[in-house]
């Protein structure tokens, strides 16, 4: 069997490809599930998503900073995850997750996670890194602290939807606190 970095038990990451539009179009119908990961967009044409897929497949990665697809081993495309604000100086970087709805729950997300943060502190020399969490997303709060995240910071009145002002949590790890929690990866 080949052992692919890329690959867990439930998931693995990969680029996104074309064919990848229909289920992120259908997606992005869910307004509770937008708000939850990032904001409600104003709405998007099927040709539209399809242009998408197709720049978003064909772009490589702005240095460290990617946006891969997460699906399970049997090929399913169920969410997608990313790296940003990546500085080699420091030694940091942020992720976020986004788990399409039928597929919440199942462990998809906490994997998709330590397969991205085992590359970047394992392969890329990374120290640390901060996961924001909206006040009101209780589903996103429990999977950063059940990964070991520690919350760092509130920062007050950061994120407007439902018509008011909500904060956002600041979550982080080291290198050192994800290799003690996932022994699994070494």
């Amino acid at each position: 069997m080949i052992d692919n970095i890329w690959s867990g038990s439930k998931v693995r990451l990969r680029p996104v490809i074309p064919l990848d539009w229909k289920e992120f179009h259908e997606n992005d119908q869910d307004s509770e599930c937008a708000r939850l990961c990032d904001s409600i967009y104003f709405p998007r044409s099927e040709e539209g998503t399809k242009a998408w897929a197709e720049s978003t497949s064909s772009k490589a990665s702005e240095g460290d900073n990617v946006f891969l697809a997460i699906e399970t081993l049997d090929g399913a495309l169920v969410g997608s995850i990313t790296a940003n604000s990546c500085d080699t100086r420091n030694g940091t970087f942020k992720y976020g997750v986004a788990i399409f709805r039928k597929h919440w729950r199942k462990g998809y997300a906490s994997e998709a996670i330590r397969i991205l943060l085992h590359y970047y502190f394992e392969e890329l020399r990374y120290r640390k890194v901060n996961a924001y969490v909206y006040a009101y997303n209780d589903g996103s709060r429990a999977l950063q602290e059940n990964l070991g995240f520690v919350q760092e910071g509130i920062l007050r009145e950061m994120i407007f939807t439902k018509g008011k002002h909500y904060d956002e949590y600041v979550y982080g790890q080291t290198k050192d606190e994800f290799e003690k929690l996932n022994r699994l990866f070494n």
